[in-house]
């Protein structure tokens, strides 16, 4: 197991990406635990990238559950389609917010927020969990993030297969 994370502060971006990746794909391997693999994606994430939030919501009975996240305290329960969370559940896809204030229907879990990505993950073709990632600065994500973050998803989604 990983005790440390090797990411050059100075990289851009997606050589961040491109080196984090492989070690949260190390940190999981192996780990059946969904709750433990969760909770170190978090942290990874918040360290290796610097983001202001990064979490997971869990669908449970027709609402979304918190679930591990590194970051401010966060809403605890959020309705399908409501804010971003509940609206990329209900659309099955990505969603990036330049300005959450712009969002209609924006759910401020945290007023230091201010722009988002947020991810379905895919267990037998269902969302089982939504994949949020805040920033405390202006359009702070891109189709970099996406292409990443998504791909992390789809590791996810196949541990929680196996």
């Amino acid at each position: 197991m990983a005790e440390n994370l090797f990411i050059d502060a100075s990289a851009s971006k997606e050589e961040k990406y491109i080196a984090l990746l492989p070690q949260i794909e190390a940190l999981i391997e192996g780990e059946k635990d969904v709750i433990a693999n969760l909770a170190n994606i978090a942290s990874a994430l918040y360290f290796g990238m610097n983001f202001f939030w990064v979490g997971f919501y869990e669908v449970k009975e027709n609402q979304l559950v918190l679930a591990p996240f590194h970051g401010p305290i966060a809403c605890t329960r959020i309705a399908y389609g409501k804010g971003v969370c509940g609206t990329a559940w209900k659309n099955q896809a990505p969603i990036i917010v330049p300005n959450v204030e712009e969002f209609p229907g924006h759910i401020a879990c945290s007023s230091d927020s201010k722009s988002e990505i947020v991810l379905p993950i895919f267990v037998n073709q269902q969302v089982k969990y939504i994949f949020d990632v805040d920033s405390n600065k202006l359009n702070d994500f891109d189709e970099i993030d996406e292409k990443y973050l998504t791909f992390l998803c789809q590791i996810i989604s196949q541990n929680l297969k196996s």
